[in-house]
């Protein structure tokens, strides 16, 4: 049974870098992984594609041939893919048992409103793919009070669209620390607790906000995400190891991978760490590592891969030694150049 992560979210938010880095995560962990662009608009990928929509369908034909604007020439070419599910299951049988990324488009209206890229995603769970999607939301949203209410609003909307496990993910975390600071700390914002604390950030965003409408107006929004229940956020900073496996770890956990019959079988490395790391990060963790003393953490975990990195120097070198120490004696008698020293013992053999 084949599994897979659906990646999806706005323009910007850094989902075809996710996907980048998380295919060389898991080559690195030993999990056999492919690509799928599912976007006509991306012409420049940075991961090896193993299979591309393009060839199919291009965005600049269609909106060639059909004086389509780009949005519509993207829902179009979505609706062209929906029509033949015939070219994307070929394309899949070939990947075999492969861990898949789809890299989606970032048009809003495909994961709101739109129904071919969720009858897309059904096909495949037709095909036998257990499928999670990965919504990605810049963290940059955390700094507007606006943006933020917007993104929560646009998390719900896909999740009650996509109907799948759902793993929503606040990007580029470490440039957090760059912004202007927070008026909360970051759990309220990943745990999307009680957003009426939010009220006072809005008025002051806006002079317009202050309005007794726009105030009913921003509590009804917070009371229906609150209702709902569904929303959170995970962190992510892509090139942090300790980030990318965290993560990787709760989007497992939501599509049933460590239960699947592929765990074990080539993921042996993953499956040891797994088992070392059982507690997973905390939110006052996150706050720490990421906000509040992010320079530190980085010296550190700097300074931690320099040492394992000298370690496999010095056992590599090591090893080199060994090997060169046995060899080289042995060589050197099977060729006659090192004499035998005589000991002084004798050997004599009876005769029967």
């Amino acid at each position: 049974m084949p599994f897979g992560q659906l990646v999806v979210g706005s323009p910007g938010a850094g989902k075809s870098t996710y996907c980048d880095g998380m295919h060389q995560f898991l080559g690195a962990i030993g999990r056999q992984c492919s690509v799928v662009n599912l976007d006509p608009a991306n012409d420049r990928t940075n991961y090896p594609c193993a299979l591309d929509i393009r060839s199919l369908v291009t965005l600049e034909e269609i909106m060639s041939d059909d004086r389509l604007g780009p949005n519509g020439g993207i829902l179009y070419a979505l609706e062209e893919l929906e029509h033949n599910m015939d070219w994307l299951e070929e394309g899949l049988k070939e990947l075999g048992d492969d861990y898949v990324l789809f890299d989606c488009p970032g048009q809003v209206e495909l994961y709101t409103h739109h129904t071919s890229l969720r009858n897309i995603f059904y096909g495949l769970q037709k095909l036998g793919y257990r499928l999670v999607a990965v919504h990605l939301s810049d963290c940059f949203c955390l700094t507007q009070p606006s943006l933020y209410m917007s993104n929560l609003l646009l998390a719900l909307r896909a999740m009650l669209q996509m109907d799948l496990p759902h793993i929503n993910v606040l990007t580029k975390i470490d440039k957090l620390a760059s912004y202007d600071p927070l008026p909360f700390n970051l759990d309220f914002y990943t745990e999307v607790q009680d957003l009426s604390y939010l009220t006072p950030a809005l008025e002051a965003e806006s002079p317009a906000m202050r309005n007794g409408k726009f105030a009913r107006l921003n509590q009804a929004v917070a009371d229906l995400v609150e209702r709902f229940g569904l929303v959170s956020f995970e962190v992510l900073a892509v090139e942090n190891k300790k980030s990318m496996m965290h993560l990787l770890r709760v989007i497992d956990r939501a599509g049933g991978y460590v239960f699947g019959t592929a765990e074990g079988t080539n993921d042996t490395i993953w499956q040891v760490a797994m088992r070392n790391e059982s507690s997973m990060e905390g939110a006052q963790d996150i706050q720490e590592r990421w906000v509040d003393n992010k320079e530190f953490y980085d010296e550190m975990e700097r300074k931690a891969e320099e040492e394992q990195e000298n370690l496999r120097q010095e056992q590599a070198e090591l090893q080199a030694e060994m090997s060169g120490g046995v060899d080289g004696p042995l060589d050197a008698l099977s060729q006659g150049s090192a004499p035998i020293p005589d000991n002084g013992i004798r050997v004599v053999r009876k005769k029967k």
